[in-house]
C-alpha cells in the first residue's frame, strides 16, 4: 500500500507540474507574440506599460488587454505552485514513519518492514540502519548473514548509533563472522556505546574488562579518545 500510493502521488505531482509547464510556456509564447508584433508597430513592452514611440517624444499608456494577459500568465504560475504544493502536503501522511516499520516488524511482517527500513536507509536514517543489522543477524525475513548484519551495524555506529555500537561491539568480542575475537575492539565499541547512552553497554564493559590485559586497554582507551573528539564531542 506504502509502494502503490506512493507511486500515484508522484504520478500525480509529475501530471501537475507537465501540465503547469505546458500552460505556462503556451501563455509565454502568446505573449511573445504579441510583444513581436507591437514591436513591428514601433512599440515596446515595460511592465504592464505600452510606450508609444512617436517623432515628438514619448507618452506611456497602460493597454488593458496586455495587462489581463500577463496577469494570466502570472496567475497560472501561481496555481501551478499551489497546485504542486497542495500535493507534496498530501503526500506526506502517505508515508509510512519508522514507528509503523518497526510496528510491522514486531507483527512479524519482515519483508514489508525491510523494504520500509532501506527507504529510510537510504536517506541515512541511522535507527533504519541497525533494524536492517538486526534483521540480517537474527535471520529475520531474510537469510541470516553476519557479514551484512556487521555492515549495517557498522553505518549505524559511524553515526553515533549507541545500540548498533553494542552490537559491534558484541560481535568483536565473539568473533562472529571474523577470523577470531577482537577485545580491543569490542572494548572501544561498548565504551562508546556507553557514552552514547545505551544502558546494556556497561554491563557489557564490566564483563569484558578482566579479560583484557593492561597493554590492551591502554590501547582502547587510545582509540576510544581517537573516536570520542568526532563522535560525541561534548560529552
Amino acid at each position: 500500500a506504502f509502494t502503490n500510493a506512493k507511486a500515484q502521488t508522484i504520478a500525480a505531482c509529475v501530471v501537475v507540474v507537465v501540465a503547469g509547464a505546458a500552460a505556462y510556456v503556451l501563455i509565454a509564447g502568446e505573449d511573445f507574440i504579441i510583444e513581436q508584433k507591437l514591436t513591428q508597430l514601433g512599440l515596446s513592452w515595460v511592465g504592464r506599460d505600452v510606450i508609444f514611440r512617436r517623432d515628438l517624444g514619448m507618452s506611456r499608456a497602460c493597454n488593458q488587454k496586455e495587462t489581463k494577459r500577463m496577469h494570466r500568465r502570472l496567475k497560472a504560475f501561481q496555481g501551478w505552485l499551489c497546485a504542486f504544493a497542495v500535493l507534496v502536503v498530501w503526500a506526506m501522511p502517505v508515508q509510512a514513519t519508522m514507528e509503523e516499520a518497526k510496528d510491522l516488524m514486531e507483527a512479524g511482517e519482515f519483508a514489508a518492514a525491510k523494504e520500509l527500513f532501506e527507504v529510510y536507509a537510504r536517506s541515512g536514517n541511522a535507527d533504519a540502519e541497525e533494524l536492517i543489522g538486526v534483521m540480517y543477524a537474527l535471520g529475520l525475513g531474510v537469510e541470516k548473514d553476519d557479514i551484512r548484519a556487521f555492515d549495517w551495524y557498522l553505518r549505524a555506529s559511524l553515526k553515533g548509533h549507541a545500540g548498533a555500537q553494542s552490537g559491534i561491539g558484541w560481535y568483536y568480542e565473539v568473533g562472529r563472522g571474523m577470523p577470531e575475537p577482537d577485545l580491543i575492539r569490542a572494548y572501544l565499541w561498548y565504551a562508546l556505546s556507553a557514552i552514547g547512552g545505551d544502558v546494556d553497554a556497561p554491563d557489557s564493559l564490566e564483563e569484558l574488562t578482566p579479560k583484557l590485559t593492561v597493554e590492551e586497554r591502554a590501547q582502547a582507551e587510545k582509540m576510544i579518545d581517537d573516536y570520542r573528539v568526532w563522535m560525541y564531542p561534548f560529552r
